[in-house]
């Protein structure tokens, strides 16, 4: 099957976004698929290989094409989605569109159907309500405007009413999607993932003279940070491993600031950013790994972190948030320790109760280790391969070894993938 995923993000890019997307895609082209994965360039020079920046084993089925985005950021945004147009009115068509860019999505929708390839559209949020609240969750946003929430809520719909199929990270937010604009077919929920190693075998943890709590991810103040930092404060003899961090951003010295001022800096070690790819052995210097996101609106319907999936993979004791998004993957006793968001006494009392029962820190590691299986990016591909299958069926444009039925989409059993071959690169157009 060929895909062309639309991504209007300078790659490789440090966020979750771009980790994301790059595995992604990776998943779909060792599933058999061609995948053109279509990108601005990368702003530092010499560009960076984005396999090499991820991790990922170079495929000959996945192409990373860079287009040309030159000048202010609103001619770059021009010219990206020029390359848009161009692509997908192109003689050669892919058999599928996927991207998670709204305003892509909403442009290619704008075409006539005859003249463009099936849309699959993957929402990572509702734009207007994120929008709204951006200047809460991140330190230096601006505001938005009466005049932007309309064109937002105007794009999700058009794209909640027309794109051939639809996928949503969370349940929370397919159900938050229908309740606003109606039911719709070919809805699947797909949550993020993780890579596994070939060989996998559970360590129980060894009393730690000195335990050490860590985090990873960024520190915008909805992630939680704060509140793991105050809850540290109030756990004497527990250390924390706070990894990632821009230098370049105000949060990564707010935090520190933070821990000074708690007076904990001495127990708490700042890693700064830190490439994907090392993430998963940071992780194993910690005894409890937390997810501290506040209950905003992002974190407590949209959210699908990429961190929550390491962590199941590093088979620790997990202490989360109680938030509807997270108990998609999470449950109290079972894979996790569950605590009040926001509320650092909470979170305090969490990682003590692990702490102080070895039987429930190893149970629910086990269970978080073993649950890693279900949540692999070879598992997403599968999950969004169903999808494309379902589209090809819908759309009566047989591709590849599609045999689906039309119909809703799920978690279901997905039909097996297609084979495809294109040169593996990367390209500066």
């Amino acid at each position: 099957m060929q895909v062309l995923y639309f991504a209007d993000i300078r790659f490789p890019l440090e966020r979750a976004n771009g980790i994301q997307t790059m595995h992604t895609c990776a998943a779909l082209a060792a599933r058999g698929h061609s995948v053109v994965l279509h990108v601005r360039r990368d702003t530092q020079r010499p560009a960076r290989d984005p396999f090499v920046f991820y991790g990922v084993t170079p495929d000959p089925r996945l192409r990373v094409v860079r287009a040309r985005t030159p000048g202010s950021p609103a001619l770059r945004r021009l010219a990206y989605l020029a390359s848009v147009l161009v692509r997908t009115l192109h003689p050669r068509r892919p058999d599928v569109i996927l991207t998670r860019d709204l305003g892509v999505a909403s442009l290619i929708l704008r075409l006539p159907r005859s003249l463009r390839p099936p849309l699959v559209y993957e929402s990572h949020g509702f734009a207007p309500a994120v929008s709204q609240a951006m200047p809460e969750l991140l330190s230096d946003a601006g505001g938005t405007t009466g005049r932007k929430q309309r064109r937002l809520t105007a794009r999700e719909q058009r794209t909640w009413k027309e794109a051939d199929a639809y996928v949503a990270v969370t349940r929370t937010l397919a159900e938050e999607l229908t309740g606003r604009f109606g039911p719709r077919d070919l809805v699947a929920i797909v949550p993020d993932g993780v890579r596994l190693p070939a060989e996998r075998v559970f360590a129980p943890a060894r009393p730690a003279a000195v335990p050490t709590v860590g985090y990873a991810g960024h520190l915008y103040p909805w992630k939680g940070v704060d509140v793991l930092l105050d809850a540290l404060a109030l756990l004497p003899g527990v250390a924390g491993l706070i990894i990632g961090g821009h230098g370049a951003e105000p949060d990564l010295q707010r935090a520190r600031t933070r821990a000074e001022a708690l007076g904990i800096a001495a127990r708490v070690r700042f890693t700064g950013a830190v490439e994907p790819s090392r993430v998963l052995p940071r992780l194993a210097e910690a005894d409890i790994l937390v997810v501290p996101n506040t209950a905003t609106t992002l974190s407590a319907r949209y959210t699908s972190p990429l961190k929550l999936f390491e962590y199941l993979a590093a088979g620790k004791p997990i202490v989360a948030s109680d938030l509807p998004s997270l108990r998609e993957v999470l449950s109290d006793g079972g894979n996790a320790v569950l605590v009040g968001p926001g509320d650092p006494a909470a979170l305090a009392a969490g990682i003590r109760r692990v702490l102080d029962d070895p039987r429930l820190a190893e149970s629910i590691a086990r269970r978080a280790f073993d649950d890693a299986a279900r949540f692999t990016w070879a598992c997403r591909a599968e999950r969004l391969e169903a999808v494309f299958e379902w589209v090809a069926v819908r759309s009566r444009r047989p591709i590849g070894r599609a045999a689906a039925s039309g119909g809703r989409t799920t978690e279901g059993e997905p039909p097996s993938a297609a084979g495809s071959t294109e040169a593996g690169r990367v390209q500066d157009r």
